[in-house]
């Protein structure tokens, strides 16, 4: 099951998440997303976990539990919802009209 983990504190790292959820059974990944712009968290993350009955566990455990002041918000992961631009190496940009490129003068 994918966890979701919401509020983390912004100096967790991968191997804290995974540390916090181990108590509760196997962690198959643990992963903090990071900007990558800053190179700093954005505050949540996601837990794999492979046995189901462990993932509820560490839900309901963990779910507003208190981390450096700050309350875990932990639940089911939900599926990404489709659409707009984005994925690729150049980010795309959706369905937005562009204007004619200048002509351009070849010396």
């Amino acid at each position: 099951m994918n966890i979701y983990v919401g509020n983390l504190p912004y100096t967790m790292k991968d191997e804290d998440l995974r540390a916090t959820f181990e108590r509760y059974g196997a962690v198959m990944s643990a992963k903090v997303v990071i900007d990558r712009e800053t190179n700093r968290s954005k505050g949540f993350g996601f837990v794999e976990m492979a046995d189901q009955g462990e993932s509820e566990a560490a839900i309901k455990a963990l779910d507003g539990q208190d981390m450096n002041g700050r309350p875990l918000r932990v639940n089911p992961a939900k599926p990404r919802e489709g659409g707009g631009g984005g994925g690729g190496p150049r980010g795309g940009g959706g369905d937005r009209p562009r204007s004619p490129r200048p002509p351009r003068n070849n010396y």
